[in-house]
């Protein structure tokens, strides 16, 4: 039985493409008679896409066109993809205000990891376990987005990693990486004294503050407190258990970052550390595109963030993220399953991925793995690496929130601390 969504309005933006003509297919993707010289008129038909990227419209728009026109030539429709884009931040509340109006998107995002068992469980997300796309992915990343023996979503971000860091400053600086966080407050000076700031700070948005949750989690419960993640779920447990590294690094981030966060936008954020503003960002590579937009010549580093003095504790943090999913209570599910599958289509899915700056996430992927992308497999191939947390959406969503509070000083530690905790326990009465 679905669960109900409270409702909260917000601005989207919708993209709408039309097209063109031709022949019939089999609901799965691939191309059935063709119906040269059919001189019937075209059907109209709509198709509503929910995927909060807005700053990769532009290679949305040049895929879902090529759709379109695949549509138009082998089923004889005139197709009309309704783009949904919302920002990361709002998507969450926007997608169950659709769900709780029956204004189901036919296809939808969610994050495989923190996201994609919620829907499942709700009963919101259709078994796609039989779309011709299911033999394509890699078992590796298949995994991710399997449960109950159900492939139930694309992949289309897999992520490898921990902070982002400038390797032209750190090369000419003679700097490495850092281990521990006292090799970390080294790193910082070294920066300092070269009139350096260590870290770009972008918190306009809550997503950036919370990515430092996930990394904390991740590495302590592959390390030192291994149980934290089932006796939270349990009712069992407490943030005030990992309270000093949570806020150590935080603190440390925070103290040696740049100026008025709270006025920077991610896409601010990116392009000040494109431009050498800053020499590290607690950022994933998801904002490489971004980045090199700023600045082509931009040498991207992915390096583990050290959470405490255990070098074995500073780890990749592995994911798959963005995954999207075909809504049970879709009125076009045929489209909707073509359109999945045509995500991992032999002639088009390099170069969407491609454009995306995406990783490979399957056996047709032949374009080769970006610098960034070959630094952390290195970590990965050494045994340092984890994979992401599972979370309730809620505690991250909520974490966010409370950072941005917490690094303008108008709460404090336990604050946050009591914040999350009463976050998790509210979503264990939800989903228990």
């Amino acid at each position: 039985m679905r669960k109900s969504w409270s409702i909260v309005l917000s601005t989207v933006v919708a993209v709408s493409l039309l097209a063109g003509c031709a022949a019939k297919g089999d609901g799965t993707g691939n191309a059935g008679n063709q119906a040269s010289g059919n001189s019937a008129a075209p059907k109209e038909e709509t198709l509503k896409i929910f995927l909060p990227q807005p700053r990769f419209k532009e290679q949305y728009d040049k895929f879902v066109a090529d759709f379109v026109a695949k549509v138009k030539a082998e089923k004889n429709i005139d197709l009309k993809v309704q783009m949904e884009m919302p920002p990361s931040d709002q998507a969450p509340q926007i997608l169950k205000t659709r769900l709780a109006a029956n204004d189901v998107p036919d296809v939808f995002s969610l994050h495989a990891i923190n996201e994609l068992p919620t829907y499942y469980k709700a009963g919101y997300v259709e078994d796609l376990s039989k779309q011709p796309f299911v033999g394509k992915v890699l078992d590796s990343v298949k995994s991710a987005v399997t449960i109950d023996n159900k492939v139930l979503a694309v992949p289309l971000e897999t992520l490898n990693w921990g902070y982002l860091y400038n390797k032209e400053i750190f090369s000419n600086l003679g700097l490495k990486p850092p281990a521990t966080v006292t090799e970390m407050k080294a790193v910082i000076e070294t920066l300092k004294k070269n009139n350096i700031t260590p870290f770009e700070l972008a918190y306009k948005e809550a997503s950036p503050p919370q990515l430092l949750l996930p990394l904390t989690v991740g590495a302590l419960v592959n390390t030192e407190n291994k149980d934290f993640i089932d006796r939270m779920n349990s009712d069992k447990g407490s943030f005030s258990e990992i309270k000093s590294q949570l806020f150590g690094i935080i603190d440390l981030v925070n103290a040696n970052g740049t100026d008025r966060a709270l006025e920077v936008s991610p896409a601010d954020g990116a392009a000040a550390f494109a431009q050498g503003k800053a020499a590290m960002w607690v950022m994933g590579p998801w904002y490489a595109d971004t980045i090199l937009k700023s600045n082509p010549d931009m040498q991207i580093g992915v390096a583990p963030l050290p959470i405490n003095e255990n070098p074995n504790a500073t780890m990749i943090n592995m994911s798959a993220s963005t995954s999207l999913v075909v809504a049970t209570g879709s009125k076009n599910k045929e489209l909707a399953f073509d359109f999945v599958n045509f995500v991992l289509d032999d002639n088009k899915t390099n170069d969407l991925y491609n454009s995306l700056k995406f990783n490979p996430v399957a056996k047709n992927h032949t374009f080769d793995s970006y610098p960034w992308v070959n630094e952390a497999l290195t970590h990965i191939k050494a045994g340092k690496a984890y994979k992401d947390p599972s979370m309730p959406p809620a505690v991250k969503t909520e974490v966010g929130k409370l950072l941005q509070a917490y690094y303008s000083k108008s709460i404090s530690q336990d604050d946050v601390i009591s914040g999350l905790d009463r976050a998790w326990k509210n979503a264990n009465k939800i989903n228990n």
